[in-house]
């Protein structure tokens, strides 16, 4: 039972990219390991504090396969997701596919791309000098310097990747009155993503897709519906959470911490550590969960909780990163923090890959604007920002800034 009452069904309704619903707060004081009613009708575990989040991902008995099963307890606010899902796989199913791009995503592998990421970063703020404010950042920088960035790694023209956007942000994308709508998107996606396949199956080139594709073709190391989902996977995680991250974190700045604006415009030095705070303080997901959960194998216990086989489970990252007992006056972003052991990029076998990519492509793109925007500014009041609605990241529409 839990020792509190709660006003709504879990996922909660009230966090923003500021921070996740203060019932959370509340629940890790409580209850950390709740057992909570959920809008889909089954109840579901609700894992709030650091430790036992931590401890629950890198936990083999909680399956996400499991949660790909027919009759499978379902929660709303989840990402849908399909068997064949590197997210979905489990123990050595899951490394099998992970092993055969791990290797691009090394630090070694990441930090030859600088130079890469900081052209295409100045480039796009070149574009956006040249234009003059106000402009659309969303349009004009977060979304195509990593899609532009997976691109270049999958072996993609980023025109073609464009097409991509509408259809992955409708995959990320829960509505209660049509539950349908996100697997017609998936079924858009492998479409597309067949398509691609089809020409660098003519024209072959010395990038991530061809590797899949020949480790497919030539090797036998994955089927051709995992080769499918795994390649969009690949596209719609590049961009669309970096893009996400980026413009919230910036948005964090200009718009609640000023002052934290005006450290990093006069001291670039100070962004590496800014971009963890940012990775913990600002929250990207819009359910507070890794929007997926996971299915208990077998009967287990967490946090002094007996969890039962079957049971659905949720870790909320959010939460976690705001626990006190690991981080001190944690509902304050403070980039001069000594110790930041943030699980922004989750935790256990399905830990973001291409983490180090996107701390990057952020540092990168906080360095440039402070660089060259030192007076950056909204251009229209907060209360008049527009986000994407039932997404499971906080995703701004626009997001109009000036300068000058």
């Amino acid at each position: 039972m839990l020792p509190l009452e709660l006003d709504e069904e879990f996922p909660f309704t009230g966090s923003s990219y500021r921070g996740p619903d203060p019932k959370y707060a509340t629940l890790r004081a409580e209850c950390p390991v709740a057992k909570v009613p959920t809008n889909s009708g089954t109840p579901t575990w609700v894992i709030t504090k650091y430790a036992d989040v931590r401890d629950g991902l890198a936990d083999p008995r909680l399956s996400r396969a499991l949660t790909c099963v027919e009759g499978a307890p379902q929660v709303g606010g989840a990402m849908a997701t399909t068997p064949e899902m590197i997210i979905s796989l489990d123990g050595s199913e899951h490394s099998r596919l992970r092993k055969l791009v791990m290797g691009a995503f090394t630090v070694r592998k990441v930090e030859a791309m600088r130079a890469g990421v900081q052209k295409v970063c100045d480039e796009l703020l070149d574009a956006i000098e040249a234009k003059g404010g106000p402009v659309n950042l969303v349009e004009a920088l977060c979304v195509p310097l990593p899609l532009t960035i997976i691109g270049d790694l999958l072996g993609v023209p980023t025109d073609d990747l464009k097409i991509f956007e509408t259809d992955a942000r409708a995959f990320a994308t829960f509505d209660e009155n049509d539950p349908e709508a996100p697997m017609r998107a998936f079924g858009r996606l492998a479409g597309y993503v067949m398509r691609l396949i089809a020409q660098k199956r003519e024209n072959p080139g010395q990038d991530m897709l061809s590797d899949l594709i020949s480790a497919r073709d030539n090797d036998d190391k994955l089927s051709e519906q995992e080769l499918v989902t795994f390649a969009f996977t690949l596209i719609g995680a590049g961009f669309d959470t970096a893009a996400n991250q980026i413009s919230n974190s910036v948005l964090a700045l200009l718009a609640d911490h000023p002052d934290t604006w005006k450290r990093l415009v006069a001291d670039p030095s100070l962004i590496p550590t800014a971009v963890e705070e940012l990775l913990r303080h600002v929250n990207l997901f819009a359910t507070d969960t890794t929007g997926f959960h996971r299915i208990a194998a077998e009967d287990l216990e967490l946090g002094g909780q007996k969890i039962a086989k079957g049971d659905a489970v949720f870790f909320v990252l959010s939460s976690a990163n705001r626990d006190a007992e690991v981080f001190e006056n944690p509902d304050v972003l403070d980039i001069d923090r000594a110790s930041n052991p943030h699980i922004a990029f989750g935790h256990g076998v399905h830990y973001c890959l291409g983490k180090q990519l996107g701390r990057m492509e952020m540092a990168i793109a906080i360095e440039g604007l402070t660089r060259r925007f030192p007076d950056l500014r909204l251009a229209v009041p907060y209360e008049d920002l527009k986000w994407h609605q039932g997404e499971i990241n906080h995703s701004l529409v626009t997001f109009p800034v000036t300068w000058g």
